[in-house]
């Protein structure tokens, strides 16, 4: 597949009945669900669950989202949703990029990009982001260019 960014963190996905809309293609949220299930399983991939969240009473929260749909995909496809964390300033944001391809042709259906701000969770107030998050988030970012979040 042709990918925006090297060495993405994948997942695959399949659009099932459930996901297909009243214009026979699947529902744009369901592309938005796709990217938030791809940026969880590559934070637990770093070692960074739900649970450790809690225990360092820190998260990283959306604070911006921004998708171009490009393609529509039918029932049946099969898809491989991409992320990347391509940027962060070590203390306090972070950016992720995604990516949805549809296997059978490669064709990008989606763009998006996700800002984030860490906060503390029992107050729900930006806080400086723990060594843990610095070591796990640490050694998948990019480093690109901060820029706008989708070009």
């Amino acid at each position: 597949m042709s990918w925006d960014y090297p060495q993405p963190y994948t997942l695959d996905v399949r659009v099932s009945t459930e996901n297909i809309d009243g214009l026979q293609h699947t529902n744009n949220t369901v592309y938005v669900q796709w990217c938030e299930q791809v940026a969880w399983a590559h934070s637990v991939s770093l070692g960074l669950d739900l649970d450790a969240y809690r225990k360092l009473d820190r998260a990283m929260a959306i604070t911006h989202s921004q998708y171009h749909y490009l393609q529509a995909s039918r029932e049946g496809d099969e898809i491989t949703a991409a992320t990347w964390i391509v940027n962060w300033d070590r203390r306090l944001t972070m950016q992720r990029r995604f990516q949805l391809v549809r296997v059978s042709d490669g064709v990008t259906l989606l763009r998006g990009a996700m800002r984030f701000a860490c906060i503390e969770i029992s107050s729900g107030r930006p806080r400086r982001m723990p060594p843990e998050f610095l070591d796990g988030y640490g050694e998948a970012v990019l480093g690109l260019e901060d820029k706008d979040l989708v070009s």
